[in-house]
């Protein structure tokens, strides 16, 4: 079986996020959606409503598992028994620093990383850019999945 594990923290899931996952499972044949969690980190949404967000965007989809994890991405991917990370590029930067995760992972561990580049109408969506927009009342609706609200 081929298992891959897209890591993120989904501080909330974006279109971006949606396409790299949606687009992975033509590749895959199990996606984990693995959210990080980073004590140290302050997000905008608590784990289980970006959990649900997650979840309720894929509703109905078999291959996609959602999972919350601690530490290093790989232990994660070896106690999960997936043989890849998938990850998504945006831009030249974006390359720069997942290429230097990616030869660190593939040090401590045999897993492999594959980059699959954003849809050209999405590659301008982050996360940060989702949390902006919200904090200054901008209508959001067009960078995340449907799923995604706010009370």
């Amino acid at each position: 079986m081929r298992r891959a594990v897209f890591p993120g923290s989904f501080d909330p899931i974006t279109l971006g996020h949606y396409d790299i996952i949606k687009r992975g499972l033509t590749l895959f044949d199990e996606i984990i959606i693995a959210i990080g969690i980073n004590a140290d980190k302050k997000y905008m949404f608590s784990l289980e409503e970006r959990k649900q967000f997650i979840e309720k965007s894929f509703i109905g989809e078999y291959k996609i598992k959602v999972m919350t994890y601690k530490g290093l991405t790989v232990d994660f991917c070896k106690q999960q028994q997936a043989s890849f990370i998938l990850r998504g590029l945006r831009n030249p930067a974006d390359f720069e620093f997942e290429k230097a995760i990616a030869h660190t992972n593939r040090k401590l561990s045999e897993i492999e990383t594959v980059f699959l580049l954003t849809s050209s109408g999405k590659s301008y969506i982050s996360s940060s850019i989702v949390r902006d927009v919200i904090r200054n009342g901008g209508d959001f609706s067009g960078l995340v999945p449907d799923t995604v609200n706010i009370k």
